[in-house]
C-alpha cells in the first residue's frame, strides 16, 4: 500500500492508459480459462465415444478464435502497461536532473558523482520495473488466481478447490517473512553498488595522477576490495531472492499432491469425470504463475521501495540558494557594491568586513595568498552561496532580489579549473549559444590567444578534445574557457585565476584585448601573478578573508606593503628568467 501511495500521482496522471492495459489483461485472463474447459469436454466425449468430426472442428475453431483474441489483447496490455512505465522513468529522470541543476555546491559535497550516477541508472530502472512489470504482476496474478479459482469451484468442484488451496496461506506467511530480509539485503547491495560506481568514476578521472605516483597497484587493490564487497552484498541479495521460487514451488507441490489424492478418490466415487480432473490439473497449472508471482512481486516491490527511498532522499533536498517570491523583472549592469559584514561556509568565518564599490565598466583585481578569500568573493556574486551578514548590490538592488537565471545571464565566468565537454572545440566555445557562427567563434579564440593553437590541430575547430579536454594543455584549456565566456560579451566577466597556466607574453596580449573590447563592461580578475591586474581600476589585497590593501597599481606600490613587495619579487624573478 505504501508503494501505491508513493506512485499514486503517476497512476492518476496515466489512468487512461493503465485502465486500457488492465482491461486488456483482465480479458486475456478470462479467455485463458476457456482452453482447459474445452479440452476437458473433448476428453470426456472421447471417453464416452461421443466425439464426432463436427464437434472436433467446432472446438478447434473456438480454440483458434480464443488464441487470436488473446494475441491482440496481449499486444495491448504490453503497450499500455509496460510502455507507460517507461514514461515514469522519463519523468523521474527529468525531475532528478532538474534537482541536480538547482542544488548549491554544498549538495555536491554531500553526494558523490558515483552515488548520483547509481541513482540515475539502477534506482531508476527499479522504479520503471515496479510501475510496469509490478502492476502487470499484481493485476495478472490476482485476476488469474481469482478467475481460475472461481472456474474450478463453479464448473468442477468447490470441495477439491478448497483442498488445493489449503497450503497457500502458509506460503504467504513464509514469503512475507523472507521479503523483509530481502529488503535489507537490497538496500545494502544498492549502497555497495553506489560505492563501486563512485570508485570507478573517481579512478578514471584521476588516472593521470595515479600513474604519475606509480599508484596503479594500490588503486587496483582498493578497487578490488570495493568490488568484492559489492559482489558479497549482491550474493546475499541473490541468496534471499533465490529462496523465493523454491519456497513457492514447495507449497505448490503440496497442492498437487493433495489434488491428486483427493481428486482420484472423487473420481472413483463418480463425483467428477476424468475430463474434469484433467481440466482441474490444468487450472492448477495456471495457478502456478500467480503463486510464483507472489515471490517475484515481493522481490520487485522491495527493490522498488529501496530505490524510491534513495531517490526521494535526493529529491527532498532543498537548495540553500532560493529566489524571492516576487523577483525584479529585469536586470541591468551598473555599480557593484559589496557590503559583506560576515560570510562563512560552516562555523569558521571566511570573509569579514569586506566593503568596496566597483563602477560599471571598471576592472577589479583581486590578489592575495592562497585561501585569502578571493574565490569566495566571486562565489557570492554568482550566488553559489549567500552572504551570511550583509549584502551585494548590482545597479542599486540586492542580487538576491534578481532571478538566478537573470543574474547569471549577465555574468561570464571562467573558473580556476575550467571544465570542457567531450565534444569539438567549436561546440565548446559556443556552448552558451549554439547558433553562433564559426566566424564569431574564431574572433573569440583570437581574443583569448588560442586561435593559432586550434588551427594548428589536424581537425581545427572540429577537433574532439576528449572528456574534460584531456587532449589539451592547461593553458589551452584556460584560453578555450575564456573564449567560451568572452564570445557572449557578458556585462560582467569574471576570470578566477584563469591566466595562471599561460606565459607572461600571452597574458599581456589577452589583457590588452580585454582593455580594448570591454571598455563599457565590468571585469573582475583574481590572480596570483600581479602583472594580470596592474591595469585594474581597483585592486584589493585579501588576507584571511579581509581587505588589507586597496587602490590602483601605483597607489599600492607607494604603500610599500604586501602588494609592493610581492610585485617587486615577481618582477625580479621574471628578469632573472629572461
Amino acid at each position: 500500500m505504501t508503494v501505491i501511495k508513493d506512485f499514486w500521482w503517476f497512476f492518476k496522471e496515466e489512468k487512461r492508459r493503465y485502465l486500457i492495459g488492465i482491461a486488456s489483461l483482465v480479458l486475456v485472463t478470462c479467455l485463458n480459462v476457456l482452453p482447459p474447459k474445452i479440452m476437458g469436454g473433448v476428453i470426456d466425449k472421447i471417453v464416452n465415444s461421443q466425439l464426432n468430426k463436427g464437434d472436433l472442428l467446432t472446438q478447434l475453431f473456438f480454440l483458434i478464435l480464443v488464441a487470436l483474441a488473446m494475441y491482440g489483447l496481449r499486444y495491448l496490455w504490453r503497450m499500455y502497461l509496460l510502455g507507460t512505465s517507461y514514461r515514469l522513468g522519463q519523468v523521474m529522470r527529468y525531475r532528478f536532473f532538474e534537482q541536480l541543476t538547482k542544488m548549491s555546491p554544498s549538495f555536491y559535497q554531500q553526494y558523490r558523482t558515483g552515488d548520483l550516477m547509481a541513482h540515475a541508472t539502477n534506482d531508476m530502472n527499479a522504479l520503471t520495473r515496479l510501475a510496469g512489470v509490478g502492476v502487470l504482476t499484481v493485476v495478472n496474478s490476482t485476476m488469474t488466481g481469482f478467475i481460475t479459482l472461481l472456474t474450478m469451484s463453479v464448473t468442477i468442484s468447490w470441495q477439491l478447490t478448497l483442498v488445493a488451496v489449503l497450503p497457500l496461506p502458509f506460503m504467504v506467511l513464509a514469503t512475507t517473512k523472507l521479503g523483509h530480509k530481502l529488503q535489507g539485503a537490497v538496500k545494502e547491495s544498492r549502497l555497495a553498488f553506489s560505492e563501486l560506481t563512485n570508485k570507478v568514476q573517481e579512478s578514471v578521472a584521476g588516472i593521470k595522477v595515479s600513474k604519475s605516483f606509480g599508484y596503479q597497484a594500490a588503486e587496483l587493490a582498493d578497487f578490488q576490495t570495493i568490488n568484492e564487497l559489492t559482489f558479497v552484498k549482491k550474493m546475499q541479495t541473490m541468496t534471499h531472492q533465490s529462496l523465493l521460487d523454491p519456497l513457492s514451488l514447495l507449497f505448490i507441490g503440496v497442492s498437487y499432491v493433495l489434488t491428486l489424492m483427493i481428486g482420484a478418490k472423487m473420481l472413483t466415487q463418480g463425483q467428477i469425470t476424468i475430463g474434469d480432473l484433467i481440466a482441474f490439473v490444468s487450472y492448477l497449472d495456471m495457478l502456478v504463475w500467480p503463486l510464483m508471482a507472489l515471490g517475484f512481486l515481493v522481490n520487485l516491490v522491495q527493490r522498488g521501495r529501496v530505490s524510491y527511498e534513495r531517490l526521494r532522499n535526493v529529491l527532498s533536498q532543498k537548495s540553500e540558494i532560493t529566489e524571492v517570491e516576487n523577483p525584479i523583472e529585469s536586470i541591468a549592469n551598473g555599480p557593484l557594491v559589496y557590503h559583506v559584514e560576515q560570510f562563512s561556509y560552516a562555523d569558521d568565518v571566511t570573509l569579514s568586513d569586506v566593503h568596496f564599490v566597483l563602477e560599471k565598466g571598471q576592472t577589479l583585481g583581486l590578489v592575495g595568498q592562497i585561501g585569502s578569500g578571493k574565490t569566495s568573493l566571486i562565489k557570492l556574486l554568482l550566488r553559489e552561496y549567500d552572504v551570511t551578514k550583509g549584502s551585494i548590490c548590482l545597479n542599486g538592488f540586492d542580487i538576491r532580489n534578481y532571478r538566478l537565471s537573470d543574474l547569471r545571464n549577465v555574468i561570464g565566468y571562467v573558473p580556476q579549473e575550467p571544465f570542457l565537454f567531450a565534444t569539438t572545440i567549436l561546440e565548446n566555445v559556443r556552448f552558451g549559444n549554439p547558433s553562433l557562427s564559426l566566424a564569431e567563434v574564431e574572433a573569440a579564440t583570437k581574443l583569448s590567444q588560442v586561435y593559432e593553437d586550434v588551427i594548428a590541430m589536424p581537425d581545427g575547430f572540429s577537433t574532439l578534445i576528449g572528456e574534460k579536454g584531456v587532449s589539451l594543455s592547461g593553458g589551452q584549456k584556460q584560453r578555450l574557457a575564456m573564449s567560451r565566456a568572452m564570445i557572449l560579451d557578458p556585462d560582467i566577466l569574471i576570470l578566477d585565476d584563469a591566466l595562471s597556466a599561460v606565459d607572461a607574453k600571452t597574458e599581456h596580449a589577452i589583457i590588452e584585448n580585454l582593455k580594448e573590447t570591454r571598455q563599457a563592461k565590468t571585469t573582475i580578475i583574481t590572480a596570483h601573478r600581479l602583472s594580470a591586474v596592474v591595469h585594474a581600476d581597483l585592486i584589493l589585497v585579501m588576507q584571511n578573508g579581509q581587505i588589507i590593501e586597496r587602490g590602483r597599481h601605483e597607489d599600492l606600490l607607494n604603500q610599500g606593503g604586501w602588494y609592493a613587495q610581492t610585485y617587486a619579487l615577481q618582477q625580479l624573478t621574471l628578469s632573472i628568467s629572461y
